[in-house]
């Protein structure tokens, strides 16, 4: 099937990537929303199809739906680059985790997936169009001809909001990310389109937040050193379950080897057995959510997720950037340890609540 492809820009290609920076900057520059789903490439040459990703793997096979709608809706050859996204049942925001299913081995379930939970695609940037190769030319003339091909297109495709004021990207940073969305971009408007540097602007939401430590996993480099730390929260309210019950919102990653062994060292006091730990989840109601001992990780099936439990007596301060249900939407940063704060302080309501905004009205435009 690639064989068939004749196009100026053919696949495999890698994104051009961007850099975190603290603050939305300024200068000649578009600003984007920055959207939660999966980064892709779409090569249309005729009826061939192909989707490629972040690390050049196709997912053609896992979105038929979408394969369907740029042949009926793209223009005949083209190369545009973009997200994959879905929409929670709400219709209101968008949801990772629903995403993340629909990249599944068994064909009959691909099918199924893709009419009970379809995708949509978000196009921000052409590489492409007919015998052209734009990806030399300035982002500036490569935003305006897609505005010019995807200006009537219809769902399930759409052109991300852009704009070239500071004022309007910081609005759009506060009040997009009810809906889900991960912060803003900002891309030169001069800039080519560099496959693999980052060379545009990423602004994320970061924030703090105190949690229990409840146990760990030991690192693949030893049985003595931490490969991870497992944070998690109060539920006062009993909003996400048992009222009173610690439930597991994530995990902390990323340490440098020597920290990994220190706080090995660190944390050997406070090694307790489940018998009276809240995530014995023997004991557990249903539905309450553990560290997923029982029904493995969601990033990678069959993986041994068993944990050391410890005394959940620990405050850590931790940054992450945003919440999707009630856990951390990505690993957290170790902060410092908090020993002033207890461990039944930590709960939901020292969480910041995104201000609600409705995903229709930005993928609107």
């Amino acid at each position: 099937m690639m064989g068939a492809m004749d196009l100026p820009v053919m696949p495999p290609v890698s994104p051009m990537l961007a850099k975190s920076v603290k603050t939305i900057p300024t200068g000649d520059l578009s600003y984007e929303p920055k959207w939660d789903g999966f980064r892709s490439i779409i090569f249309k040459d005729g009826d061939e199809i192909e989707i490629g990703s972040r690390n050049e793997r196709p997912m053609t096979r896992y979105f038929p739906e979408m394969v369907a709608a740029f042949r009926e809706l793209l223009p005949d050859r083209c190369v545009l680059d973009g997200e994959l996204i879905l929409i929670a049942a709400s219709g209101d925001r968008l949801d990772f985790d629903q995403l993340q299913q629909r990249i599944h081995p068994a064909a009959s379930r691909v099918t199924m997936l893709s009419e009970t939970t379809p995708a949509r695609f978000v196009a921000f940037d052409l590489l492409a169009l007919s015998d052209v190769d734009y990806s030399s030319r300035p982002f500036a003339e490569r935003r305006a001809t897609l505005e010019s091909i995807l200006a009537e297109v219809p769902e399930p495709v759409h052109l991300t909001p852009a704009t070239t004021d500071p004022a309007i990207a910081e609005q759009w940073f506060t009040e997009f990310e009810g809906a889900g969305l991960d912060g803003v971009v900002a891309k030169p408007r001069q800039l080519a389109y560099q496959q693999d540097k980052r060379v545009m602007f990423k602004i994320k939401h970061e924030r703090t937040a105190d949690c229990v430590v409840a146990g760990y996993r030991t690192h693949k480099s030893g049985p003595d050193a931490i490969g991870s730390l497992l944070l998690g929260l109060y539920d006062s309210d009993g909003r996400y379950g048992e009222p009173g019950s610690l439930l597991s919102v994530g995990v902390i990653g990323a340490l440098s080897a020597v920290r990994r062994k220190e706080l090995f060292t660190e944390l050997q006091p406070w090694v307790t057995s489940f018998d009276d730990h809240p995530w014995d989840w023997a004991k557990q109601l249903e539905g309450n959510r553990t560290p997923r001992n029982a029904e493995g990780s969601r990033w990678s099936a069959g993986k041994d997720l068993s944990f050391t439990p410890l005394r959940p007596e620990r405050v850590v301060e931790v940054r992450y950037e945003h919440m999707e249900g009630n856990r951390f939407r990505h690993t957290a940063q170790f902060n410092r340890w908090r020993p002033d704060r207890t461990p039944e302080s930590c709960t939901y309501e020292q969480l910041d609540e995104p201000v609600n905004f409705d995903l229709g009205d930005i993928l609107a435009g």
